[in-house]
């Protein structure tokens, strides 16, 4: 099992030695750290530089339904929008991944065959995390069974919030031996961590448990991605390449609805960690409306006009 575990093993080695090496890290100037996130959000992005923005936008994004109401009809028609997001347009690019519930990871599969569009699922107790690690575990088998080749987990926050991080290490450890083949994208749920300092720890036990990409949230609650709280990870998989040689990728994720807040992200990405990012194998959007409006901005530079409302499918 790939693991970034070894180059930390004494870091790793008890609670202690885990929690004074988190506090080590450098504390975060969240003044600096917003002012920061807001000025690269004024960068002015001009017409060819947002076209070429934007089709990139639209192939990182995880396009994503993770709702009880979810059939499976609505997952082969979001499989189909994720494949050809504007079939009347064929130059479109797909959408990296369609992200669902482990139950519905097959139908997924099936619907994706040969489009190259990855199956992402939720596991371990998805979105509260509250549930044993033997029931989280059999979650992340049954959905890497069903085809899929992502999983997105969620670390207990309460553990975290309580300071028991290398029962959090341990718990991504296990997931990520039992997600086997499937990347394995950690979900901090930022908007329930408190301070910057804690997600600068969170993406530091997420990427020393072995990573590959570490996502800001669910979607399930009143805080998800932003601006600061993504340039942070950002940094953090920044200063991991440069300590460990690793390359980790970063997912923003809930409340990323227009074409203007995604290029306001890859700014952060080309601006805080360059190029080797700015790809869908490191860098996503968890979404479910941001790949409308990015349909209607991609038109508009197409045609100069924008298209009714009827041009775009409601999700």
């Amino acid at each position: 099992m790939p693991t970034h575990a070894p180059a930390f093993a004494d870091v790793t080695a008890s609670d202690s030695t885990l929690r004074r090496f988190l506090h080590g890290l450098p504390g975060v100037d969240a003044v600096g750290l917003e002012a920061r996130a807001a000025a690269l959000g004024t960068r002015s992005i001009k017409t060819t530089a947002k076209a070429y923005a934007i089709d990139l936008a639209i192939s990182m994004i995880d396009l994503t339904t993770l709702e009880g109401a979810d059939t499976p009809g609505k997952v082969r028609a979001l499989a189909a929008k994720a494949v050809h997001p504007d079939p009347t347009d064929r130059t479109t690019p797909s959408t990296a991944a369609v992200c669902i519930y482990p139950d519905m990871a097959a139908i997924a599969k099936e619907a994706l065959k040969g489009s190259g569009v990855k199956v992402a699922s939720v596991a371990t107790a998805f979105p509260a995390g509250r549930a044993a690690l033997d029931v989280k575990l059999a979650d992340v088998r049954d959905a890497v069974a069903a085809g899929a080749d992502e999983i997105d987990m969620v670390i207990d926050r309460g553990a975290f919030l309580s300071g028991r991080y290398l029962k959090v290490y341990e718990e991504i450890r296990a997931v990520k031996e039992a997600a086997g083949a499937a990347r394995l994208k950690v979900i901090f749920e930022t908007g329930e961590l408190s301070t910057y300092d804690n997600i600068r720890r969170a993406s530091w036990i997420g990427m020393i448990a072995g990573a590959d990409f570490i996502k800001t949230s669910t979607g399930k609650v009143a805080v998800n991605a932003t601006p600061a709280n993504t340039l942070l990870m950002l940094e953090a998989v920044r200063d991991f390449r440069e300590q460990t040689g690793v390359q980790v990728g970063v997912k923003p994720a809930g409340g990323i609805r227009t074409s203007k807040d995604a290029i306001k992200f890859l700014v952060l990405v080309n601006e805080t960690v360059g190029e080797d990012w700015l790809d869908n194998h490191w860098f996503r959007f968890g979404a479910s409306s941001l790949l409308n409006d990015l349909l209607l901005q991609r038109q508009k530079l197409a045609t100069g006009r924008y298209s009714g409302p009827d041009y775009v499918t409601v999700d």
